[in-house]
């Protein structure tokens, strides 16, 4: 499999761009979010990349971290993903907003990503939870235990909390925290 990939930039056609290796132009095809990055043309460029094979072609994915290819794998994974739906969430929303949206549970946000409806983004969230979002940008992974956290959000936001205050009392959790206690912490925080 070829799992990088460097070269000079020759063309860049969204979202899919040519990649000279050496006298050898790889078509690739990428996210806006690694598109947007891009350097001008005739720069260099490194990419982390997944190769598709099907029936009927050999596809380059190309993306400019190791988390936007990671994500981009698990989605692919789930029934009904295919890559060129992946491609479309990971142009719609950041690897960090996928995470969060996984994490709590918001299938509206998955909606406004063209190409995914409502039962494409209750798959989404069922399939990834628990696999992604245990490490969002929020820092909500670093408080606690990936699944404690989780457990002591939700559980914040059915109470009546908002996503902003569950997310601030998270943070004030300390580290292996329990659920149980996690909860009681975060609700006498918040009543301050």
């Amino acid at each position: 499999m070829i799992g990088r990939i460097a070269g000079v930039l020759l063309e860049k056609n969204p979202p899919q761009i040519l990649l000279d290796c050496n006298g050898v132009g790889y078509e690739i095809d990428v996210p806006m979010s690694t598109f947007y990055n891009l350097p001008s043309l005739g720069e260099k460029v490194v990419l982390h990349t997944h190769l598709a094979i099907r029936e009927d072609a050999h596809v380059l994915f190309g993306f400019s971290n190791h988390e936007e290819r990671a994500t981009f794998k698990q989605l692919i994974k789930i029934s009904g993903v295919g890559a060129r739906t992946a491609l479309s969430i990971l142009s719609g929303m950041s690897v960090a907003d996928l995470a969060q949206a996984i994490t709590l549970q918001e299938a509206g946000r998955l909606i406004k990503v063209p190409g995914i409806g409502k039962k494409t983004a209750e798959r989404l969230l069922l399939e990834l939870k628990g696999k992604l979002g245990a490490n969002i940008a929020h820092g909500v992974g670093e408080v606690a235990a990936p699944d404690a956290s989780s457990d002591i959000l939700n559980a914040l936001i059915a109470l009546g909390y908002s996503d902003k205050e569950a997310l601030m009392a998270l943070k004030l959790l300390p580290k292996d925290c329990g659920v149980s206690d996690g909860i009681k912490l975060a609700l006498k925080s918040l009543s301050k």
